[in-house]
């Protein structure tokens, strides 16, 4: 794995503002293992997948991080300090082979959903279709007794106990995050998505740069490249000498 270098996370950030929630996963991979294939990386698992966007964003800004979460029921905003390194440590990932899941009389054979999974859902039109489409691809063998059957055919609680054993073979798939509102001490749980939360850190970082460059290229009629070939100890440096 390698951090991206300034140029190239602008240029991540640019790129993945006309992009979907999978395709800016699968660009941020793409950067950090410039010699693996779209499709290689697109095979691992979410939590697997999440693991190393974790490890990204500990390379470029440290383990600790702070999120924010509203109250359900009082509204109140809370931050939440979380520490990369305790998420990782709490994870234990079974793999991304086949996994075998029995029910009543139902037998299942899955793999995990992949980020491609997630990418060929995101056409679809509703929630339901696209979780439908997802269960689909993972499933590769259902069996009720000894007929064959396909995933639409399975029933509500074998779908649910089939999500629930994804759940524990890929833990960073759905991190969970156990709140208590300081305000109103209502206790609820919030999902929290590397992907999203690291989109947005990097959305801030480039509105920060892009001003950076603005100040330094006025002052110094230096190029964005060169500006951002800088480390950030000279170009805060920099800035200071001229009072930014």
């Amino acid at each position: 794995m390698r951090a991206p270098s300034a140029a190239e996370l602008l240029d991540l950030w640019e790129d993945g503002l006309a992009r979907t929630h999978a395709q800016r996963a699968l660009a941020l991979l793409m950067t950090m293992f410039p010699g693996v294939s779209r499709d290689t990386l697109g095979a691992l698992s979410i939590g697997q997948r999440d693991a190393e966007l974790l490890r990204l964003r500990e390379a470029l800004w440290g383990p600790r991080m702070a999120a924010i979460a509203e109250c359900l029921a009082c509204r109140e905003r809370l931050e939440l300090p979380l520490d990369i390194r305790e998420i990782l440590a709490d994870s234990n990932p079974t793999g991304s082979g086949e996994i075998a899941f029995s029910l009543a009389d139902y037998s299942i054979v899955y793999r995990l959903p992949t980020t491609l999974d997630i990418a060929a859902a995101e056409s679809e039109e509703t929630p339901e279709s696209a979780r439908s489409l997802i269960l689909d691809r993972c499933v590769l063998s259902a069996r009720q007794g000894t007929a064959l059957v396909n995933s639409e055919q399975l029933p509500p609680e074998v779908v649910a106990g089939i999500a629930e054993s994804m759940a524990e073979a890929d833990p960073l798939a759905d991190i969970q995050l156990n709140l208590t509102c300081p305000a109103c001490r209502h206790t609820w749980r919030a999902s929290f998505d590397i992907v999203s939360f690291l989109s947005t850190e990097v959305e801030a970082w480039a509105w920060r740069i892009l001003s950076e460059v603005h100040t330094l290229a006025g002052a110094y009629g230096w190029t964005e490249r060169e500006t951002l070939a800088l480390s950030p100890t000279r170009r805060q440096f920099y800035l200071e000498m001229v009072g930014a």
